[in-house]
């Protein structure tokens, strides 16, 4: 059964679509610098505690940054996975533009991964588009590194 719902006679889908991924942060240029030149966005859009980078792909959604007053103390519940072909030279990019690695490489060797920190603490991953898994586990890494 699909989730849907008639509007106007027409059947429409009920799942709601992820408009923005917001990432809190204490300086917004600082924020908006890095993952724009990491991911090669544009400022879209700015108010005083707020500002858009994107959108993600042709129909992504934005990546925003909301300014607050406390800062990150934990480990993130939820991060970017960021798909690259070279963990290394990505990494070596990041770390020009702010990041600090949080971990060696990880995950399987065809599906190397590697954890960063933006510059406020943030985690995100450098992830390789896996090959076929030699071991014969299908190389599905939204399955698990």
């Amino acid at each position: 059964m699909t989730s849907s719902e008639i509007v106007y006679g027409r059947r429409r889908p009920v799942n709601p679509r992820v408009a923005n991924i917001v990432i809190d942060c204490a300086d917004l240029d600082v924020m908006a610098a890095f993952w724009g030149g990491l991911l090669g966005m544009e400022t879209s859009g700015r108010v005083d505690d707020w500002l858009d980078l994107g959108p993600l792909g042709d129909r992504g959604p934005v990546l925003s940054f909301q300014l607050v007053p406390e800062r990150k103390a934990v480990k993130n519940r939820l991060h970017l996975d960021l798909d690259v072909p070279d963990i290394h030279a990505a990494g070596e990019r990041a770390e020009r533009l702010g990041a600090t690695p949080a971990s060696g490489p990880l995950g399987r060797p065809h599906a190397p991964f590697r954890v960063w920190r933006d510059p406020e603490g943030n985690e995100f991953c450098f992830c390789t588009d896996p090959a076929p898994d030699p071991g014969g586990s299908g190389g599905d890494r939204s399955l698990g590194r």
